[in-house]
C-alpha cells in the first residue's frame, strides 16, 4: 500500500508517456532537468512556502487560545467540544465549496455582511482578485486545520497535573509567567506533533486549493501539489513523467523540511 505507489512514482519519473498515458522510452534525469526549466516553479514554490508557513502558523497560534478555553471548566464544555469536530469531520470538498459560496461575489454571505455593516463599499471578488485568492484560502486552511491542532494541545494540557500549576502559585508567579514559563515547555511534545503533522498535512492538501482556485486560468496562485496535477492532466503538457519528478521532489522537500525542524527543536532541548 505504501511500497509500491512509492516505486512506482520513481520509475514514472524516470520515463517519458504519451498523452494518454502510454510508455513510450526512458529518459533517464531528463524530466528534473526539464522540471527545473519550467517558468512557473518559481512562482508555485513560492506559494507553497507561504501557504504552508502561514497556515501552519495561524493554526498553532488560534489552536493554543482554543485549547486554553475548551480546558476551562465553564457550562456546555462538552458542547463545545463537540462543535470543534465538525469542520474536521466534513469532507474538504464539501467545506471548500461552501467557502467558495460564501466568497461569491454577487451572492456570497460575507460580502452581504461587510456591506451591510459598511466596512466595503462594493462587493469584493475573493477568488478573482490576485490580492485576495491566497489570503481567502489561507482563511479556509487554517479552518480545518483547527480542530486536529486543538485536540492535540488539549490532550497535551489535560496531561499537565494541577500540582505543578500549585507549586507556581505558591512561588509567586503570574499567570503570564505560569503559561510562558510551565505550560509551554510541558507542551512541547504536543506542540511538537502538531506542528510537524499539520506540515505535512497542509502541504499536501490538494481540495482546498483545487476548489477554491480552478476558475483562475495558469498558476499564480497554484502550489506545488496542485502544480504537480495539473501538469499531469490539466495543462496543455499533459506530462504524467513531469509530473512524477515533481512528485519526487515534493516528497524530498517535505522529508527535508520535517527532518531540519525535528533537529532545530533537538538541538534547543539539549541546549536547554
Amino acid at each position: 500500500m505504501v511500497l509500491y505507489p512509492a516505486v512506482e512514482l520513481i520509475r514514472a519519473s524516470f520515463n517519458r508517456y504519451s498523452i494518454t498515458g502510454l510508455f513510450q522510452r526512458s529518459v533517464g534525469l531528463d524530466n528534473y532537468a526539464r522540471l527545473v526549466e519550467q517558468d512557473a516553479l518559481p512562482r508555485v514554490a513560492a506559494n507553497t512556502a507561504v501557504w504552508v508557513v502561514v497556515v501552519v502558523g495561524l493554526t498553532l497560534l488560534i489552536s493554543l487560545a482554543l485549547a486554553q478555553l475548551v480546558n476551562a471548566r465553564f457550562p456546555g464544555r462538552r458542547l463545545v467540544r463537540l462543535a470543534l469536530i465538525v469542520p474536521w469531520a466534513a469532507s474538504l470538498i464539501i467545506t471548500a465549496k461552501l467557502f467558495a459560496w460564501i466568497y461569491d461575489y454577487y451572492f456570497g454571505l460575507l460580502n452581504r455582511a461587510l456591506t451591510a455593516m459598511h466596512l466595503i463599499a462594493q462587493p469584493i471578488d475573493w477568488l478573482g482578485d490576485d490580492r485576495t485568492v491566497m489570503p481567502a484560502m489561507i482563511a479556509v486552511g487554517v479552518f480545518v486545520s483547527l480542530p486536529f491542532t486543538t485536540y492535540v494541545l488539549l490532550a497535551g494540557l489535560s496531561s499537565i497535573g494541577d500540582e505543578v500549576y500549585e507549586a507556581a502559585r505558591v512561588d509567586g508567579a503570574s499567570a503570564w509567567r505560569t503559561y510562558r514559563s510551565v505550560t509551554l515547555p510541558l507542551l512541547r511534545p504536543a506542540l511538537l506533533v502538531a506542528t510537524v503533522l499539520n506540515a505535512i498535512y497542509v502541504f499536501n492538501s490538494f481540495p482546498i486549493i483545487w476548489t477554491l482556485n480552478d476558475r483562475n486560468p495558469g498558476f499564480a496562485h497554484d502550489t506545488l501539489i496542485t502544480y504537480m496535477y495539473k501538469i499531469a492532466f490539466k495543462s496543455a503538457q499533459r506530462d504524467v513523467g513531469l509530473a512524477a519528478a515533481l512528485g519526487v521532489v515534493n516528497v524530498a522537500v517535505i522529508l527535508l523540511a520535517v527532518l531540519a525542524y525535528l533537529r532545530t527543536v533537538r538541538w534547543q532541548e539539549d541546549g536547554s
